[in-house]
């Protein structure tokens, strides 16, 4: 059965740097958006970046432009999250998320969602 699975988050000092990985045995990342989104106790899902298929066109949410970076390795079918001076807001369960469409300027619906790795951003 394809899944999703996330892995790399951990504890990590203000300032550091953290590296997550989305595998999906069963599926072909490179036809489809890959989404990475976050949550925080008693906060809303947020969507921190896309990776559209195809052409891997990338966008990132506001609050981790120029610190976070998405990638994609195919031969692997494989999903990073590149996360660099990492700060205390950041701290939260982060997912990946598949979406039946390729292009992430036009996906509405996540179909199939990993089952989170936490990261914690703490002195």
């Amino acid at each position: 059965q394809a899944q999703l699975v996330e892995s790399g988050g951990g504890l990590v000092q203000p300032g550091g740097s953290l590296r997550l990985s989305c595998a999906g045995p069963g599926f072909t990342f490179h036809n489809h958006a890959i989404g990475w989104f976050r949550q925080a106790p008693g906060k809303e899902r947020e969507k921190v970046s896309c990776i559209s298929g195809g052409d891997a066109t990338i966008d990132y949410a506001d609050s981790v432009k120029g610190r976070f970076t998405i990638s994609r390795d195919n031969a692997k079918n494989t999903v990073y999250l590149q996360m660099t001076n990492l700060k205390p807001e950041d701290t939260a369960v982060y997912y990946c998320a598949l979406s039946a469409g390729s292009l992430c300027r036009t996906v509405i619906l996540y179909d199939y969602w990993g089952q989170g790795t936490q990261v914690t951003v703490s002195s």
